[in-house]
């Protein structure tokens, strides 16, 4: 093996881009590196402004830490700049593009890729998201509580829970079922949030809406009055921002529910002359997709969630446009928050002949923008959608699919999406650590690595079973899903309860593996999880994400995929961790080529496991796990 391939490197990164966010015209000097052995005789840089080929022929600038950098200068000359680097020898051209070392001419889907004009959210790089299922999290204020029969929706009454019980099923609840968790009860506990290390919240709907859920709203310009209300969301996020944290608020701006004020279906919030349903010649017809007989545009086929339909202009300004929109609202103090996450973002704006997402969203997003600069796009896609992450759109998906997805397969559960199909339901295998390399790359890849950077980190939310209970993965394959998770580019996003164990302070019937209302337990206050090993792990991995330099901007590079183990790395100039994850159920002895990201040997565990490890040559190491094995390495760097 060429072990000189391995060393190549280059990304986005200031390390590697003189200006990673240049203004359009500017010349920008680019950067790439290798063992300062590689034969290479030339390195050629090449792009395609205005659709035409350019080729840098770019020159040898340094030598560090045993590598030699090649630098070029690239124009430019449009505000998405897209290239790969061509690597000379006497034998054979290497291609190298975001998707690695090829020794076939690429195509450009994987090319870096350079943003004019792209305002990026630095936070987000930094942060550690909490994400927050208010009406399980905690009860501030037991006076706003629901109670037994105080909602009815479909003929279905509200159930009042005490903290202690199980979620009731949707068959015996119907999501009606109340905790009487509100934002009081999540302003008392920013302490906790701030000793585990969160940096930024991010909160599941909390506008006017009969469910527990509030997918289903029926008015966008308030909050839920079993939330506290207005007042208790700008008393939040100013208690949120003293303390140094972030806030993000959920929405759905792709539908509304039958009892919102613009549909007022069955009229049981709102007299019957407001609202489309029942007359034809209101305003808020052009808002939804009406039809013969009445009926309606519904989103999933679910008949209380109609669609919103943004043919409409008086709903587009409704929504972002004006300054009084829903949207903006929300922005401007003094809630002042700091982004939004749109649900069922990937159909959004797309209904039949009526495809409008791609004009749609770069029109949110300048609305948003307008309002805080720094604002998170952040948009439910659970699928590859690298169409809607090339800068004038997303800032980042929720990252099912270049994670969420990829990880617990890696685990041994079946794809979620699989399941849809009766045929592949029950076709559950571990995937490869080298299937699991190429989706991340092939996710991450296809975009600019400035939105790499923002990506939101998850395996757990309030759509998906929590991975812990699945009885199939063990604990410590869930554990190495966990570092993996703090190890990736972008942000973590712990979901509530995850650091308490919650499954296990409930029940273990398994069926709540198979419904959504598994992962919507309250959380476990009284029951001492802040003394476990799973509270400090995360603890501890929180800590490390807010304030090391690698792990919040260093460049990423998987350094071991074989098999069943599968090692990341991230790294500056000055300090690399490595996160090694094994599935394999025997202890496995592996070489890691720690020379790739400038470090000679391993300094620790930072969860202060013991590391059995061994100096191989001056760039590779053996490393012996146990079985299922997983550790978060901190490294020894060369000497500059």
């Amino acid at each position: 093996m060429n072990t000189w391939l391995e060393s190549i490197h280059s990304d986005g990164s200031a390390r590697f881009v003189e200006s990673p966010r240049p203004d359009m015209w500017e010349e920008v000097t680019v950067r790439i590196r290798f063992y300062e052995d590689a034969p290479v005789k030339a390195v050629v840089l090449r792009t395609m402004p205005n659709g035409q080929s350019f080729w840098v022929d770019m020159h040898e600038e340094k030598r560090e830490q045993g590598f030699v950098y090649w630098a070029g200068k690239l124009p430019m000359w449009e505000k998405r700049m897209h290239y790969h680097f061509c690597l000379i020898t006497d034998s054979q051209i290497y291609y190298y593009n975001q998707h690695g070392v090829h020794t076939r001419i690429p195509d450009h889907a994987h090319d870096f890729v350079l943003l004019c004009d792209y305002v990026q959210p630095e936070w987000v790089k930094r942060a550690v998201f909490y994400q927050i299922f208010p009406e399980r999290f905690c009860n501030g204020d037991e006076s706003n509580d629901v109670q037994s029969g105080e909602l009815v929706v479909n003929g279905w009454p509200s159930t009042r829970m005490a903290w202690t019980d199980e979620p009731l099923k949707w068959e015996q609840g119907r999501c009606l079922d109340f905790f009487g968790g509100d934002l009081q009860g999540v302003k008392a506990k920013i302490p906790y949030l701030k000793e585990l290390g969160v940096t930024a919240v991010y909160l599941n709907p909390i506008f006017d809406a009969p469910s527990v859920h509030k997918y289903d709203c029926i008015d966008f310009f308030h909050v839920d009055g079993h939330f506290g209300g207005d007042e208790a969301l700008a008393e939040l996020s100013a208690a949120l921002h003293e303390n140094g944290m972030k806030l993000i608020l959920d929405i759905s701006i792709n539908h509304t529910g039958a009892a919102h004020k613009w549909f007022n279906r069955d009229c049981a919030w709102f007299d019957k002359s407001v609202g489309a349903f029942n007359n034809p010649d209101s305003q808020e017809r052009s808002y939804y997709f009406f039809h013969p007989g009445n009926t309606y545009t519904e989103w999933k086929a679910i008949h209380d969630m109609p669609t919103l339909n943004y043919n409409s202009e008086e709903l587009r300004d409704i929504i972002y446009r004006r300054p009084d929109s829903v949207l903006r609202k929300w922005l401007k103090p003094p809630y002042s928050i700091d982004g939004w996450r749109f649900d069922v973002a990937d159909v959004f704006g797309r209904n039949g002949e009526h495809q409008l997402a791609h004009e749609l969203w770069p029109e949110i997003r300048k609305a948003i923008r307008e309002e805080n600069p720094d604002a998170y796009i952040l948009a439910e896609d659970w699928g590859d959608c690298t169409q809607y992450m090339q800068g004038t759109e997303w800032d980042s998906p929720m990252n099912y699919f270049g994670f969420g997805r990829p990880v617990r397969q890696l685990l041994g559960q079946n794809d979620w999406f699989q399941m849809d199909s009766p045929t592949m339901r029950h076709c559950r295998f571990r995937l490869s650590a080298e299937d699991f390399e190429g989706r991340v790359l092939d996710h991450l890849g296809k975009m600019p690595y400035a939105l790499q950077e923002n990506q939101f980190n998850l395996f757990d939310s309030h759509d998906i079973a929590r991975l812990r209970a699945d009885p199939e993965v063990p604990d410590a394959h869930w554990r190495g899903a966990v570092l993996l998770q703090f190890a990736m580019p972008g942000a973590p996003s712990i979901y509530y309860g995850d650091e308490a164990n919650i499954d296990a302070w409930f029940s273990t019937d398994e069926g709540w593996f198979q419904s959504v209302e598994g992962c919507r337990f309250p959380m476990p206050w009284d029951s001492g999880f802040e003394n476990g090993e799973t509270y400090q792990m995360m603890r501890t991995l929180a800590r490390l994400k807010t304030s090391r330099r690698a792990l919040q901007e260093g460049s990423w590079k998987f350094i071991c995929a074989k098999g069943r183990v599968l090692a990341l790395a991230r790294f500056t100039e000055d300090e690399a961790f490595v996160t090694v994850l094994s599935t394999d159920e025997a202890e496995q002895t592996i070489t890691l080529p720690l020379g790739v990201i400038g470090a000679k040997g391993i300094k620790c565990d930072v969860l202060g496991h013991e590391v059995r490890w061994e100096r191989m040559d001056e760039n590779h190491v053996s490393l012996t796990l146990e079985p299922s094995g997983s550790l978060f390495l901190e490294c020894e760097m060369k000497l500059r």
